[in-house]
């Protein structure tokens, strides 16, 4: 039975069968563990941010958004263990799911003893894995204030806006708070594969969300850059 000194390790269920969310609610709640469940897409990011689960059972066929998006939410500002539970057994949809941020893949009919096996392993990974990362998604700047939940920046207590191009880079960084990105993993990520080169980018970007947020954009104490590697977002 696990057990832990201050707190119940957290499992967060998204599923909307509610016969499968009962028998995960049993099973969990006998061996110790505390049990959160949603029912929907949207449900199960809220969820996640106000209780801060410990790992997700997540399935993929919700009625309102496809589990892949729920996972792509979670990534944007958690390193949250997500095992997928899913009647989906196509490799396609294995591969999606990993590729997404999965850390385990579960094919429904599932064996519980098999399931409550992963759940171990997905809490001690994840208990490695917050050693070094923090998983607030609202992130504080002695200038701005990001939730990477909600999307949004502001700026004493004004809404900044920025473009999906400058929203990508910033959030990229910040999801890596305090590590050095490099700029071909960025280009990557926020542009994609064919312009891993086009370092240009990153200048005229970083130059734009510095003017925007940075109380002093000629000597930025946030979004910093590491000449010849990368960039860094420092709180």
């Amino acid at each position: 039975m696990p057990t832990n000194e201050t707190a119940p390790i957290r499992v967060l269920v998204v599923d909307d069968e509610p016969q499968i969310v009962r028998a995960l609610r049993i099973n969990l709640s006998v061996r110790g563990y505390e049990v959160c469940t949603a029912g929907t897409g949207a449900a199960a990011l809220r969820v996640a941010a106000e209780k801060h689960p410990d790992v997700v059972i997540l399935d993929l066929g919700l009625p309102d958004i496809d589990g892949v998006d729920v996972l792509a939410g979670l990534r944007g500002w958690s390193d949250i263990p997500v095992i997928v539970l899913s009647a989906r057994t196509d490799s396609a949809d294995k591969v999606e799911a990993l590729d997404a941020g999965a850390d385990d893949y579960v094919t429904k009919p599932f064996g519980m003893d098999e399931l409550l096996a992963r759940v171990r392993a997905a809490v001690r990974r994840g208990a490695t894995a917050a050693d070094s990362a923090s998983g607030d998604p609202v992130v504080v700047t002695d200038s701005f204030t990001v939730d990477l939940v909600a999307k949004t920046v502001t700026k004493r207590g004004e809404r900044v806006h920025l473009t999906p191009t400058e929203w990508a880079m910033l959030e990229m960084l910040v999801r890596h708070r305090g590590k050095l990105v490099g700029r071909k993993e960025l280009l990557r990520e926020v542009w994609g594969p064919a312009y891993a080169t086009e370092t240009h980018y990153l200048r005229v970007y970083l130059a734009q969300l510095r003017r925007k947020l940075e109380d002093d954009p000629a000597s930025p104490r946030h979004l910093l850059t590491e000449a010849g590697m990368g960039y860094r977002f420092q709180v």
